[in-house]
């Protein structure tokens, strides 16, 4: 299943090719405590992680979890000055996901996050034949794009313990 979600996620990095270029520019000023991330081009601090999450490394992704024992995977991506101001969060969010077949979206509605708007949706999708269900955040603020991602089980507290991972976002100065 691991290979799986680096399949996921590396296609999901596929649809910004421009985002790893921008990460790996990034590398040299890249920094992480467990909260606050900081590299060239942006800063944020992320909110709170359950105890069942243990940080991954996956390609693509700013900050990772696995949450084993619920068989979820959640991934943070950003990126500054590539599609910020002009692509709407909905065509953003559909980007994300053209390598996938069989997409159904179950939900999708506009949430505050960190004092802008976000587009959150609920969708399941294939990726080589496997299906998985995804909830998304699609957020716009000061020129950068970041992307939240649950991926996998989709248990209430699962998604609850998302939900305040992502709500607890802030940007940095």
């Amino acid at each position: 299943m691991p290979g799986l979600l680096n399949s996921v996620l590396v296609r999901l990095s596929l649809a910004f090719p421009a985002l790893l270029s921008a990460l790996l520019a990034g590398c040299g000023g890249q920094t992480f405590d467990g909260r606050v991330y900081r590299n060239d081009d942006l800063a944020f601090r992320i909110g709170p992680v359950p105890q069942t999450w243990r940080a991954i490394e996956v390609e693509g992704a700013l900050v990772a979890y696995r949450d084993e024992p619920n068989s979820a995977t959640v991934a943070l991506s950003g990126r500054c000055g590539l599609d910020g101001d002009d692509v709407p969060l909905k065509a953003l969010t559909h980007h994300l996901f053209l390598q996938f077949t069989e997409r159904e979206i179950h939900s999708q509605e506009l949430k505050e996050l960190n004092g802008r708007e976000a587009l959150r949706t609920e969708l399941s999708a294939k990726l080589d034949g496997v299906p998985m269900r995804y909830v998304v955040y699609v957020l716009k603020k000061d020129g950068c794009v970041y992307d939240f991602m649950l991926i996998g089980a989709h248990g209430e507290h699962v998604v609850q313990d998302f939900e305040r991972f992502v709500h607890g976002f802030s940007t940095l100065s």
